[in-house]
């Protein structure tokens, strides 16, 4: 097989969370456009349809829209569920929903806390159990869970104690799968971005005054792309990374070499 046809995803199933907007919905795009039918997972159906539309139009594939609590197991076992039933199977798991809640920790309420926890580090173990189920029924499949350069640093000069700790331990969480479903064909990796500049991060009354802060800092100059982020995806995605499994890929304009 050459390397060109190792990277395609043709006729392959995929779903990705939190897969409306932002960074999932750059991944799922990118998945769809080497070939892979995408589920887009989320908690505004609406504007997973928007994306699905988009998508579809784009290149022609599959996809669908799945309204999904992560933080639900009910939801989420119904999620797998409602993918399996509609493409037969699952390849490719993206488990990238997730928020930030900024508050100096002396002063984080304890639902603050557990809000990040539940949809950063409980929704991920949720969802790549569940797929995980699937997978190893199948005998193969890879899973790619979001984590974040913050699981590596400290970020300033935002105080986010909870995401810090909830990225961290989506990196443990996962290589601890890896290294589980090694022999049975999963594989289970992430991914840690630095600063991308989503509608999210760019339009948050809160974030976008920090931008030309963190641009100041970075060695590049500038916060990230979305689509920075679509070649790394479709690598741990596909038959290109068949020996990377429990691994973490820092993708930050080298913001955490300094």
């Amino acid at each position: 097989m050459s390397i060109i046809e190792k990277f395609k995803l043709t006729g392959q199933k995929a779903y990705v969370t939190g897969g409306a907007r932002g960074i999932g919905k750059s991944i799922a795009t990118a998945l769809a456009e080497v070939g892979a039918d995408v589920a887009i997972v989320d908690t505004d159906v609406e504007e997973a349809k928007k994306t699905v539309a988009s998508i579809k139009q784009a290149t022609g594939t599959h996809p669908i829209a799945i309204e999904a609590d992560v933080t639900s197991p009910e939801d989420v076992e119904r999620m797998i569920d409602e993918i399996v039933g509609e493409f037969g199977r699952i390849d490719i798991a993206f488990n990238n929903a997730g928020i930030c809640i900024n508050a100096p920790a002396e002063e984080m309420t304890f639902t603050q806390w557990k809000k990040v926890i539940d949809i950063n580090l409980t929704g991920v173990f949720l969802t790549s159990q569940a797929v995980g189920k699937v997978m190893l029924e199948q005998g193969k499949g890879t899973i790619v869970n979001t984590a974040s350069m913050s699981a590596h640093i400290v970020n300033v000069p935002q105080p986010q104690v909870s995401y810090n700790a909830s990225k961290a331990g989506v990196i443990q969480l996962s290589k601890s799968l890896a290294v589980e479903w090694a022999k049975k064909g999963v594989r289970v990796n992430t991914i840690s971005p630095g600063y991308i500049g989503t509608e999210l991060t760019l339009n948050s009354p809160d974030l976008k005054p920090l931008v030309k802060e963190w641009e100041s800092v970075s060695p590049l100059g500038r916060i990230g792309k979305p689509e920075e982020l679509q070649a790394i995806a479709v690598y741990l995605a596909s038959d290109a990374s068949s020996f990377t499994t429990g691994s973490d890929f820092v993708i930050d304009g080298a913001f955490t070499s300094i």
